[in-house]
């Protein structure tokens, strides 16, 4: 078992460490962007990538992510993620599990894990047998259990205060709203808004989870794909898969008046959020939006309450509409809205860090 803690040059992190354990398989990279506000929380992603390269590229966009996210959300947290090289399905194991357990143990407490794509609370019961830093594990073993079911919630508090914005009215009756994805995240996001009476299409790379939901819900209509979707007559279309949805080939045929999703990094690239205000969509950050999960699990290192981590996650609404209007009123793109008050609470939280108590 080895590891090698590292800074990439100009990535701004401040610790990134590549964990190996060639008798369990496992290959794993953690990445802590900030611990600012307190130790970095964020899910552990199991997931094929190409290259180790392409696996070092998602777990530095997203722990820098998480740490905006948390600050956002009012949370006394930094940002962390990590991800596992692998497929889930074919290589997660109880020793690959602990052994990774072993290598969060040793970072002392500067990061916290939790679920992501490719884990799940079963899989943090496992994880914490090795490390005492673990979050989002199974109700059985007083957690939050599924992180989902509030980061679904919390887009849907984001998507109401957006149609406050553009229509004054948070309702989504009537609306009608396209999801790309509708696994974890999506599959909840969709109750939300059958349920606030708005037309729902969807789409999905996996079937089985397209007749999941249209047998749960009817009226939902399912086209091919997001290319397909993103055609549609759409009032809201809100990406809830992998990161990389906005492209500028979206952009371009996309003809919701409001992007809202539960996907992390959901812009291309710098540039993507200028394409969508040319074309007059409203683009509520990914990270604003989608703190629900990070929320919940959060809560349960107090001793977790679905309640109290529900009314904090119902604040995504109040700190969107923030986030929008102050991006009207300076004439900068919601993103950078975000980021500047993210960062704002980064700098006043932390200085206080630096009076000496008697």
């Amino acid at each position: 078992m080895s590891g090698l803690q590292v800074s990439p040059f100009g990535s701004g992190h401040e610790q990134v460490v590549f964990c190996q354990d060639e008798q369990s398989g496992l290959k794993a990279i953690v990445a802590v962007w900030s611990t600012a506000l307190g130790p970095g929380l964020g899910g552990t992603r199991f997931y094929p990538y190409a290259s180790e390269s392409a696996a070092l590229a998602d777990v530095l966009a997203l722990s820098r992510a998480m740490a905006y996210k948390a600050s956002l959300a009012g949370l006394d947290l930094g940002g962390g993620k990590a991800v596992i090289i692998g497929d889930p399905q074919r290589d997660k194991s109880e020793a690959r599990l602990r052994a990774y357990g072993r290598f969060v143990e040793s970072l002392h407490g500067r990061y916290y894990t939790a679920c992501d794509v490719g884990t799940f609370p079963e899989d943090m019961d496992v994880i914490a047998r090795e490390t005492s830093y673990v979050t989002g594990r199974t109700t059985a073993h007083g957690g939050a259990g599924d992180s989902s079911v509030l980061t679904a919630y919390g887009v849907f508090q984001g998507m109401r205060a957006c149609a406050e914005f553009v229509w004054d009215s948070p309702s989504l009756a009537g609306r009608t709203v396209g999801v790309a994805g509708v696994g974890k995240v999506g599959r909840h996001l969709v109750e939300h808004l059958v349920a606030d009476g708005a037309d729902v299409v969807v789409t999905d790379v996996n079937s089985a989870a397209i007749e999941s939901v249209r047998t749960a819900h009817p009226s939902v209509r399912a086209v091919a794909d997001t290319a397909a979707l993103v055609r549609e007559p759409l009032d809201v279309y809100a990406p809830c898969a992998l990161g990389g949805a906005l492209d500028d080939e979206t952009v371009s045929v996309l003809t919701a008046r409001i992007v809202c999703g539960g996907a992390n990094n959901q812009l291309a690239h710098a540039g993507t959020e200028d394409l969508l205000a040319d074309r007059g969509v409203v683009y509520a950050p990914d990270y604003c939006v989608n703190a629900g999960g990070l929320i919940q699990v959060a809560d349960e290192l107090e001793g977790f309450s679905f309640e109290r981590a529900k009314a904090r996650a119902t604040r995504i609404h109040a700190t969107t509409l923030d986030v929008l209007h102050r991006a009207k009123d300076e004439g900068i793109a919601p993103s950078t809205a975000a980021d500047r008050i993210a960062e704002q609470r980064m700098r006043e939280v932390s200085r206080l860090r630096g009076i000496l108590l008697p």
